[in-house]
């Protein structure tokens, strides 16, 4: 998302919206990328992230192919940037993919010709996941400027987060987060954030309330006490959202950790866009493929 300006941002978003309504067709086919190949490669698991893509590239009829680390010959000691040329020997149209190191997919574009979407590297960035959040709270609210939006939980690890963050700052939100201290890095004033001193600090009047995973695979040693500690003081339940916005939004980038990061009852409740996320989520791919090979076709 650094790299995005906010009218490119919104380029982006009326992109996917006009893509959207593909997905309630019977028929759910363009050809738009027929004859394009796209490589979805994840080191790391993903249920969400993955599947949209691919369902995203299929339904604009392109040629998909998914590989993981565990069946790649990264299992035999081959490199990233050697396992990329050799994909890239078979002429592959765009690679799709999330590394647990940040910064590999720019590492990748100085080798190979490739396109390459980032579908979340590391700490760093999941801009597909940010931009489909912004898709979410824009349908809803019709405007993102000057609303109000918290983020509760793992900020440090959580590369949403850092995404999330950088995409409302630029569209005028004012960003709220707490957490745990343990899970506070430095310097997220510079990225447009305001740090808050507690949760309530951070949801009261909020438009947006937003929860995030708790990434234990990402810590060497336990950064809280307990989880049952953990879901008393930072999960969001309804006694807390008594202080947002009577119609704050309820999101989670998945997957949610039932009765840690957030109670059943909010996950499933009328003012939840959880499930909302996920199916804007195919049409923000579906246009970041279509943009990225140029806004070759037609839907």
């Amino acid at each position: 998302m650094e790299q995005f300006s906010p009218a490119d941002i919104f380029y982006i978003l009326d992109t996917a919206n006009s893509f959207k309504e593909i997905s309630s067709r019977s028929i759910k086919k363009v050809p738009t990328l027929r004859g394009k190949t796209i490589v979805n490669f994840f080191f790391e698991p993903s249920t969400r992230t993955r599947l949209s893509f691919e369902i995203a590239a299929k339904r604009m009829s392109a040629d998909t192919f998914n590989i993981s680390a565990s069946t790649s010959s990264a299992q035999k000691g081959e490199t990233l940037i050697d396992t990329a040329r050799n994909l890239q020997a078979m002429n592959p149209d765009i690679i799709i993919i999330r590394h647990s190191s940040s910064g590999a997919p720019a590492l990748l574009t100085r080798h190979i010709q490739s396109a390459i979407i980032n579908a979340g590297d590391g700490t760093h960035e999941h801009p597909s996941q940010a931009l489909l959040d912004l898709m979410t709270v824009r349908e809803r609210k019709g405007e993102i400027d000057g609303l109000k939006i918290a983020i509760v939980g793992d900020i440090a690890h959580s590369r949403v987060a850092h995404s999330d963050i950088l995409a409302f700052s630029k569209l005028g939100a004012e960003v709220r987060v707490a957490g745990p201290a343990t899970f506070m890095p430095p310097h997220l004033e510079m990225l447009g954030a305001k740090v808050c001193d507690s949760v309530r600090d951070a949801v009261t009047d909020a438009d947006v309330v937003m929860a995030l995973r708790i990434q234990q695979e990402r810590q060497d040693d336990p950064l809280i006490p307990t989880l049952r500690e953990y879901s008393r003081f930072y999960g969001i339940n309804s006694e807390l959202l008594q202080y947002a916005r009577p119609d704050a939004l309820i999101m989670h980038p998945g997957p949610v950790n039932r009765g840690v990061e957030m109670n059943p009852d909010v996950a499933d409740g009328e003012r939840s866009v959880i499930l909302e996320q996920v199916t804007n989520g195919v049409a923000v791919r579906m246009a970041l493929l279509y943009l990225v090979m140029g806004g070759e076709g037609n839907s």
